[in-house]
This record gives structure tokens, sequence and C-alpha cells, in this order.
């Protein structure tokens, strides 16, 4: 695990389920429709119960690059955040998962949460390259984090070593 301290919050890099993670918030990469899939969403709709879907339901969707929150249900996390990154070609691709991530962080000041966990948002069925998403992400958390927020801990939550990797070697880069 790598971690570093911007201004008065910590960013760290595990390996694991995100499932398994008991922080405040996890964040989902989310789907336009909210529909728990496959991939990340299809793990917490399995791990998290029936409870978050619904919630899902109610809410309809949002925009590539929203972010929307619901209860966490069975999961460790409190909450989800359902954060919709862009599909690789759709164009604009990296400022959509800059606000995806950005939108994410405001929700959590909106409802004063203090730790969450990211995993690589877009890089799965979306195609989105896990380099560029590991640039992309942990430069916007630290700009974010060295602003004014109450959040203390950014966790990037990777499943895979190689995706692992990336993150580590990026969040040494900078």
């Amino acid at each position: 695990m790598y971690s570093i301290v911007v201004k008065n919050s910590l960013i760290k890099i595990v390996q694991a389920d995100i499932t398994d993670l008991d922080t405040d918030v996890i964040v989902n990469a989310a789907n336009a429709q909210l529909i728990l899939g496959g991939g990340v969403a299809g793990a917490i709709r399995r791990t998290g119960g029936s409870t978050i879907q619904e919630e899902c339901n109610k809410i309809g969707g949002t925009f590539v690059g929203g972010a929307v929150i619901t209860t966490g249900g069975n999961l460790k996390a409190k909450f989800v955040i359902h954060a919709v990154g862009p599909r690789m070609g759709e164009g604009d691709e990296d400022s959509k998962l800059t606000n995806a991530v950005l939108n994410s962080l405001k929700l959590m000041d909106e409802h004063e949460l203090k730790t969450v966990a990211f995993p690589a948002i877009s890089t799965g069925i979306f195609g989105y390259p896990i380099d560029r998403c590991a640039k992309i992400m942990i430069f916007s958390v630290k700009k974010y984090l060295a602003g004014e927020t109450q959040i203390r801990e950014v966790v990037f939550c990777l499943y895979s070593t190689s995706d692992y990797e990336v993150f580590n070697r990026e969040l040494n880069l900078n």
C-alpha cells in the first residue's frame, strides 16, 4: 500500500475488493441508467443487496460525468456514490472522467462524509485506458483535496495487481 498526504487528507492505493472496504462511501463505476450490471456495479449489487438498485431506480439516472448517492444496503460502507464515467470513443472522455471524480467528491462534502474508496472508473467494459484513468483520477483528487474540504481519506481500490501497480506508479510520479 502506498499513500501520500495532501493538506489534511490521506490518499492511498490498495489492492482489494471494494465491497469489503469499511469507508463511509464506496464509488460505483456506474452507467447513466444506474443499472447495476457487471464489474464493480455487479459486485456492489451482489454484496449490497437489492435496496441499492431500488434506490437507483427511484433516482432514474444521471449524465456522463455526474454522480448520485444511495445508501450502502448490506455493504460495510454506509453509502454508495454512483459516478458515471465515459465510454471510450464517445468524445471528451478526459473531462467527463474528471467531472465524475469531482462530482463524487462534492457529494462527499455535501453529505459531510469523511472517507471514500474509488475504483478505476470506466476501465472495464467502457474501455478507458488504465494509465490515463490513474493520471486523471489522482490529479483530480489531489487538486480537490488541496482546496477546502472535510474529506479525510481517499482510497483508490484496485482489484487486479496490474491496475494496482499502475495507480501506485502514478501516485509516486506526482
